[in-house]
């Protein structure tokens, strides 16, 4: 491993995204606000204010979400990056859910900000067009390990698609597949011990092979995009918990992510193990804060997404003993 790993920025994934978001760092810091205006410069239309001020039923579409959470995430992390209470604070390596590995990759220097935000765009794009074309759904299972959600996906899935696909947690696997299998799969999980089910609000059946022509699409758009080799600053791919090496990995794992699992827990396991003590969740939701909290408890995380949890961090000095 290349030297020693301390530091890690993390960035959330579909499903952070919320009216406001954003908009109060935006308001108080010049840097953020130039990131929302650059983006919406970039795409042509108010990205700004479907952020701040919704309707939430046109942020929540995958073709909206994605990058508003990409540029939101961004629009904190440039504050991060040049306040001068916490540009001291840098990452060894980077990470992201899904979605959010094309923000860890921007902060790692790895892809441009608009080359990032348009292949964003494209992504969601392309998944919104793969999920009207198949369908499908997603459900979250909440408290069986992976051998029982994949005798529940078995049963369940009679012969369709139905795979776990996100293995968030201990105790928190979201399968993915037909609308059917999925439907089936919340009736009989509580069969197997589940404590609960939670149907996701998604267009359709992620990181499975009826993403595949969402796949297609994102492959050739990556063959327009400069990507640089990764140096400096590391990135954890989501779907093997492996670091990048080169510009040609970083494409594939960006197109293999949308028809594979992503592995989080295990990714967050390797930071662990390869020295890792301080963690920091930058961008909308808090939802990497809980999973890392389920992960390892003696891990340090610090959640940066809100002009509060910024004002605390630029106010305080993080991890004082």
């Amino acid at each position: 491993m290349r030297g020693a790993m301390e530091t890690a920025f993390l960035f959330p994934g579909q499903g952070a995204q919320a009216v406001g978001m954003g908009v109060e760092i935006a308001r108080s810091f010049p840097a953020a606000a130039a990131i929302f205006q650059k983006a919406d410069n970039i795409i042509g239309f108010d990205l700004s204010k479907l952020c701040f001020e919704g309707p939430i039923e046109q942020l929540n579409t995958t073709t909206m979400s994605q990058p508003a959470i990409f540029v939101t995430s961004v629009a904190i992390l440039e504050v991060v990056r040049t306040n001068p209470a916490t540009s001291n604070i840098s990452p060894d390596v980077t990470a992201g859910l899904s979605l959010g590995e094309y923000t860890a990759l921007y902060a790692a220097g790895v892809i441009g900000f608009e080359d990032a935000l348009l292949l964003v765009k494209k992504r969601g794009e392309a998944m919104q067009a793969a999920a009207d074309a198949a369908g499908g759904s997603m459900v979250g299972i909440i408290g069986l390990d992976e051998t029982t959600v994949r005798q529940l996906c078995a049963q369940a899935g009679d012969g369709e698609l139905l795979l776990p696909v996100n293995f968030n947690c201990p105790g928190q696997i979201v399968v993915s597949g037909t609308k059917a299998a999925c439907l089936r799969a919340e009736q009989f999980a509580a069969k197997y011990g589940a404590m609960k089910t939670v149907r996701l609000d998604v267009a359709g059946a992620f990181h499975t092979e009826l993403m595949s022509s969402a796949a297609d699409a994102l492959s050739e758009a990556l063959s327009y995009c400069r990507i640089s080799d990764p140096s400096g600053i590391r990135t954890i791919a989501s779907t093997n918990a492996q670091y990048y090496g080169s510009a040609e990995e970083v494409a594939q794992g960006l197109v293999k992510q949308l028809t594979s699992p992503i592995l989080w827990q295990k990714c967050m396991e390797r930071l662990v193990a390869d020295g890792v003590k301080k963690f920091y969740e930058i961008g909308p939701g808090r939802v990497l804060t809980g999973l890392m909290r389920r992960i390892d408890r003696k891990a340090r995380i610090v959640n940066v997404s809100s002009l509060d949890s910024l004002m605390e961090l630029v106010s305080a000095q993080p991890f004082t003993a």
